[in-house]
């Protein structure tokens, strides 16, 4: 895998997920405890050997840019390669806002050219799974494809009116690629998980973007697919597999992985999911205290009862209070005698004394941070 390089892309659209990614991008999503959801992809890449990753950025990045720092938490801090930042700027050719994947491709392809791998894995940052990209090179060079997309069957993925999906014949052939229909006619839902030669890539960047294209699926994928100058080979993602598009995807995939089953598929034996440590004291549990089915951080005080929630760090559950299939960010204060339910809690929140605040599992109630209630 020395022979191969990592590009995250951070700069996916974010409106449904509302207050989640009003002060972050997608990629730096908290989510289950500890992590953000940029640690996946990056953690399959630095599990399968790729040394040399870049992370294209677009807004609201400086959190993001606080989590990866220097990449030493995934041994990307080496003299050699490493983690490489891309926040947009700009230039004659860029207004420093892309239009699409493609575009941000062609914005940064002085770091492709500088590169001297000559393979290229390219991922989104909003998908949740565990994948094994060596074996998906693998089968890249065996198939002798141009392109080789990752996509699943998994049908918790399937979206009406957005979503990209695909037809894979028996032998791996993408043969159709539908882009956000109402009812999709292919069980396949492409990941956005892309493996081609670096220098392949750029040239069709150049030829893409000379046709005034910005859209990496929509208009170069689809248009290579359908009228068969491109050879698109598809691999099959065998683990679970979330996709993070709403408050309402974001709340269900975290209720899944309270599930140990589920759990295991995204955090199975020798491929562990990385992320910033921080130095905290142990969760106190005090008298009173009842906790079941949770994921409790570091440096949490809970004094009342939890069931069925993810807490992360240093959260306090006061004397008496209730919380209950609820999500609550780090530093959430959560009032004596408070109940909570079907809830997501930002950052520095806080509910206060004898306050009910009761959400659906359908619909849940989202305290943006920073905010009292």
């Amino acid at each position: 895998m020395s022979d191969i390089m990592g590009l995250i892309y951070t700069g996916e659209m974010d409106t449904r997920l509302r207050e989640l990614t009003a002060v972050r991008a997608i990629a730096a999503v908290p989510i289950l405890s500890r992590y953000r959801l940029i640690d996946f992809p990056l953690s399959c890449m630095t599990n399968s050997g790729i040394r040399n990753i870049g992370v294209i950025m677009q807004r609201n990045y400086r959190s993001l840019l606080d989590h990866l720092g220097s990449g030493k938490e995934w041994d990307l801090h080496g003299k050699r390669s490493g983690l490489t930042i891309l926040p947009p700027f700009l230039t004659k050719d860029s207004v420093g806002v892309y239009e699409g994947l493609l575009d941000a491709l062609h914005s940064n392809l002085p770091f492709l050219r500088s590169s001297k791998e000559k393979y290229i894995v390219l991922t989104n940052s909003f998908m949740l799974y565990n994948a094994d990209f060596e074996d998906m090179v693998e089968e890249h060079e065996k198939s002798g494809a141009d392109i080789t997309l990752m996509y699943t069957k998994d049908k918790n993925v399937h979206r009406s009116g957005q979503g990209k999906y695909c037809e894979v014949q028996p032998d791996g052939q993408v043969t159709q690629i539908e882009v956000d229909p109402m009812i999709s006619r292919f069980d396949n839902t492409m990941l956005e998980v892309f493996c081609l030669r670096r220098e392949l890539l750029i040239s069709l960047i150049d030829l893409s973007t000379s046709r005034g294209h910005y859209h990496f699926t929509r208009q170069m994928l689809q248009t290579g697919v359908n009228d068969k100058s491109m050879k698109v080979h598809g691999y099959e993602c065998k683990s679970r597999v979330w996709a993070i598009d709403s408050v309402e995807a974001y709340y269900q995939c975290s209720m899944d992985l309270l599930n140990p089953v589920n759990r295991q598929t995204i955090f199975p034996k020798g491929k562990p999911i990385l992320t910033k440590l921080r130095d905290e004291m142990p969760t106190r549990y005090m008298p009173g205290a009842h906790v079941s089915n949770s994921l409790i951080a570091d440096g949490c005080i809970i004094e009342g009862t939890v069931e069925n929630c993810i807490l992360f760090r240093s959260v306090r559950v006061g004397k008496g209070a209730s919380i209950r299939n609820s999500i609550v960010m780090q530093d959430g204060r959560i009032g004596a005698m408070a109940e909570v339910n079907h809830t997501i809690m930002d950052k520095q929140s806080a509910v206060l004394e004898s306050t009910r605040l009761i959400g659906a599992a359908n619909y849940p109630v989202l305290v943006s941070k920073n905010r009292t209630v």
